[in-house]
Order: structure tokens, then C-alpha cells, then sequence
């Protein structure tokens, strides 16, 4: 397998079509309708960041020793990986717009059950309820997204889910150094709220509504989100999918290791594993002990990374549909990798007593560049790749499958983050780098470039590459 992998069909690795053509601009009604939609991707950066700031106030108030915090803190995935059983089902029988809607009723009993938690039971029992909301949004807003956006714009709207879990998790990195925990938790519902009002004045995604048979609303959806356009050719192609697919519309879970969907299996569980276990939620969860085991004053250092984090989100936005999926995906990757490694020979200089004036900074810059190189590509792409690369057919067993994945690997790394940094700082971040250079492998060779492609255009050349 050479040059991108001899299994690959070579026009699918590059750059999609439409390149250099300008666009039209999108629509008020396109942009409203994924502002909403990724107000749940704001609710998951709240949630993901909350125990970082919140650590100190909630282990001295409630008494919590480092493993009950840890219960805490992971307990959010547990609460992701029930969701994500049962994501994609759900989204296939309610939509996409119901699924958010009861997402976020989940999400909002949580943070109302931390912000008034008298114990950690309590506590616990409100973050595994966030969790469980967040497992539906993870897979439903990138599903939404790419389901409503036209194909030239798809990677930039797309990456607008993860440009506001960025701002989620930069507001509550900066707030939560000036506010107490609880009031914190309470801040949580302001996204949830914005999406439940919201949901009322959006259409349901065309493509859900064509496979579910309700054509005039088919068509008055994709007449609200595109505007003053001709539809006739993107509304034929979806129904000409839609009426192919529906000989495998009562798809069981063993066709998803059918022949045709190993290519797509591999790449979305693939990217799922790497992102995790390439330390990322460890680092989300727990920046602030990281920062304070290297010496430097944690509230300073969480400002900093709060500031970053919308940028290099933003990086990613403009840059999705101009450098295409693949060149960002592994220069992202790669920069994790450099950070890690920068961060263990940091560790490993402070256990030495070597450079002790300069190794807290060396720790808090690989961090804060780990943060900013994850933001620009590994946080988002994986997403969007789930949600354009499997077929309707099977995209709810898929979609829940990768989901699972994504989420016990992100429970895996969060649970055993704590007591990695006790054993070792140095081969802690050593591991992830590793894993994070794995990864650019990975995309060179398997990651297929989608830019610039339909979805059904995408599903067909998924099918034909292992052919």
C-alpha cells in the first residue's frame, strides 16, 4: 500500500470536485438552522470542560478523594456510551430534530442535579444524565449538519459543531475561575435552552424525511434551506438514493461487516479510536491538574487555553473546505504528536530538577498547543467523516457503533487519566504521542478525501474501493 494505500481509488484521496468554483452564498434559513443545531455541540464543550475548573471547589465542598473524582469525571462517558447505544435508532425513528430536542432534556436535568448536588451521589447521578444527553448529540448535530448543507460549504458547517463545543469549553475554562462551581453548573443550561426554543423554528433534515417517505415536507425543507434556488437536481438525487437504499432499510447489525461497508467500518472506527486514545479527553477533563503538577499557576494557565481554543477552532472552520479533510487531519494530528512529546520532555526535565525555571512554561505551551492542534482538525473531523460516510441504509448501526467506540475509549483514557499522571507525566504524554503519530499514518493511508462531494457521490465510491 503505497501513496495514500493501493486500495484507494486515487481520484477519492484527492480533492473533491468544484474546487475553485465559487459558491453562492448560504442562506439566513441554512445558517440559523446549524446555529441551533450546534448549540448542542456548545452544551458538550461545557460539559467536557465543567470538571477542569470545577475540580478544586467540588473535591474541597463535598470532600471528594481523587478517585471518587475521577468517578466524576469519567462518569460522563458512561452516561455517552448508554446514549450511544441507542442514538442512531433514535434518530432514525424521531429525526434528527426530536432526537436534539430530547437530548438536551437530558442534558438540563443533569446540570440542575450538579448545581444542587448536596453529595457526590448526586453529583454523579447529574453528570451520568448530561452524559447520556451528550451521547445523542456527539452523533446527532454532525449527522444534522451534513444532512442539511450542500456539498461545497458541508466541511465548514460541519466544523461549526466543533467550533462551538470550543467556545463551550473556552467560556467555562475562563468563567470558571472567577464563579463558583455550582453557578457554573447552572451556566450549562443556557445553550440547552437556546436549542429546545430553537428546535421549533428549523425543518427536520430532507434526507431523514425522504427515507421515512413524507415527500412534501421533503420538499418544503429543502426549498427553506437552500433559498432562491433550483432544487431539481439535488432533490433528484436524494430520492433516487433514498429509493435504492430502502432494499436495505431493515439492515441488522451483521450487514454492517458486509464486504461493501469494511472500507467505511475501518476509516469512521479507526478515527474514533485514535482521537481518544490519543489523550484528548484526558486533557479536556483534567488541563488544570496537569498544569498544577508542572508548577504553574492554574488559573493563569486555563485563561490561556480558553483564549486559544476559538481560534484554532475557527482555523479549522475556514480551512475545512479550502485544505480538504485529509491535509488537515494530519497536520493536526502531527502537531499533537510534537505537543506530547514536548510535554513528556518537559516532565521528564522537571524529574531531573533540570531547567526548573523553564519546564512549567515548556509543559503549559505543549499543552496549550496540544489543545490548539486538536481543535484545528482531530477534534471535528472524525465526526464529519462519520456523518458522510456511511450510507442511510446503515448509517444508524453504523453511526451507533462508532459512536460506542468513541465513547468507551474517551471513558478508558478520562478513568485512568488521574492515576497515569501519578505514575508517570513523562510516559503519560510519551503513550499519546505515539498514538497521535499512529494516527497521521492511518490518515495517509486509509482516510479518504471528501471535500467537494455529495453524499450519495461519497457512499458510492466508499462501496467501489475495496472492489
Amino acid at each position: 500500500m503505497e501513496g495514500g494505500g493501493a486500495l484507494l481509488k486515487k481520484p477519492f484521496l484527492e480533492n473533491g470536485n468544484g474546487a475553485g468554483v465559487s459558491s453562492p452564498p448560504p442562506p439566513p434559513a441554512l445558517i440559523f438552522s446549524t446555529f441551533v443545531a450546534v448549540c448542542g455541540s456548545f452544551t458538550y464543550g461545557c460539559a467536557i470542560s465543567f470538571s477542569s475548573p470545577a475540580q478544586d471547589g467540588i473535591t474541597q465542598d463535598l470532600g471528594l478523594s481523587v478517585a471518587a473524582f475521577s468517578m466524576f469525571g469519567s462518569v460522563l462517558t458512561v452516561g455517552g456510551m448508554i446514549g450511544a447505544l441507542f442514538c442512531g435508532r433514535m434518530t432514525a425513528i424521531l429525526g434528527c430534530k426530536y432526537t436534539m430536542w430530547l437530548s438536551q432534556v437530558f442534558c438540563s436535568i443533569g446540570w440542575v442535579a450538579i448545581a444542587l448536588a448536596p453529595s457526590s451521589w448526586w453529583l454523579d447521578m447529574g453528570r451520568l444524565s448530561i452524559g447520556f444527553g451528550v451521547g445523542f448529540l456527539t452523533y446527532v448535530v454532525p449527522i444534522y449538519v451534513a444532512e442539511v448543507t450542500p456539498k461545497d460549504s458541508r466541511g465548514a458547517f460541519s466544523y461549526a459543531n466543533q467550533l462551538l463545543t470550543n467556545c463551550g469549553c473556552s467560556i467555562v475554562f475562563l468563567v470558571g475561575n472567577f464563579i463558583s462551581w455550582r453557578t457554573l453548573a447552572l451556566m450549562g443550561l443556557v445553550p440547552a435552552i437556546l436549542q429546545l426554543v430553537g428546535l421549533f423554528f428549523i425543518p427536520e433534515s430532507p434526507r431523514w424525511l425522504a427515507k421515512v417517505g413524507r415527500g412534501k415536507e421533503f420538499e418544503a425543507s429543502l426549498h427553506w434551506l437552500r433559498g432562491n434556488v433550483d432544487i431539481s437536481q439535488e432533490k433528484e438525487e436524494i430520492v433516487n438514493t433514498m429509493n435504492f437504499l430502502k432494499e436495505d432499510s431493515n439492515a441488522k447489525v451483521m450487514d454492517l461487516f458486509q464486504k461493501k461497508y469494511a472500507y467505511s467500518l475501518t476509516v469512521g472506527l479507526g478515527l474514533m479510536l485514535l482521537q481518544q486514545l490519543g489523550g484528548s479527553s484526558g486533557v479536556s477533563f483534567y488541563a488544570s491538574g496537569v498544569i498544577e503538577k508542572a508548577g504553574f499557576p492554574t488559573s493563569t494557565g486555563t485563561i490561556i487555553i480558553s483564549f486559544i481554543q476559538v481560534p484554532s477552532a475557527a482555523a479549522g472552520l475556514f480551512l475545512m473546505d479550502f485544505a480538504g479533510r485529509r491535509p488537515l487531519l494530519m497536520v493536526s494530528a502531527g502537531g499533537m504528536c510534537f505537543c506530547s512529546f514536548l510535554m513528556g520532555l518537559s516532565f521528564i526535565l522537571q524529574s531531573l530538577n533540570l531547567l526548573k525555571d523553564l519546564t512549567p512554561i515548556l509543559t503549559v505551551l505543549g499543552l496549550t498547543a496540544y489543545i490548539a492542534a486538536f481543535s484545528i482538525g482531530v477534534a471535528g473531523i472524525p465526526w464529519i467523516m462519520m456523518s458522510e460516510i456511511f450510507p442511510m441504509s446503515v448509517k444508524a448501526l453504523a453511526g451507533t457503533l462508532v459512536a460506542l467506540v468513541n465513547w468507551s475509549s474517551s471513558w478508558l483514557v478520562t478513568y485512568t487519566f488521574n492515576f497515569m499522571l501519578q505514575w508517570s507525566p513523562a510516559g503519560t504524554f510519551f503513550i499519546f504521542a505515539l498514538v497521535c503519530g499512529a494516527m497521521v499514518m492511518f490518515t495517509w493511508k486509509w482516510v479518504p478525501e471528501t471535500k467537494g462531494r455529495t453524499l450519495e457521490e461519497i457512499h458510492a465510491s466508499m462501496a467501489g474501493c475495496l472492489h
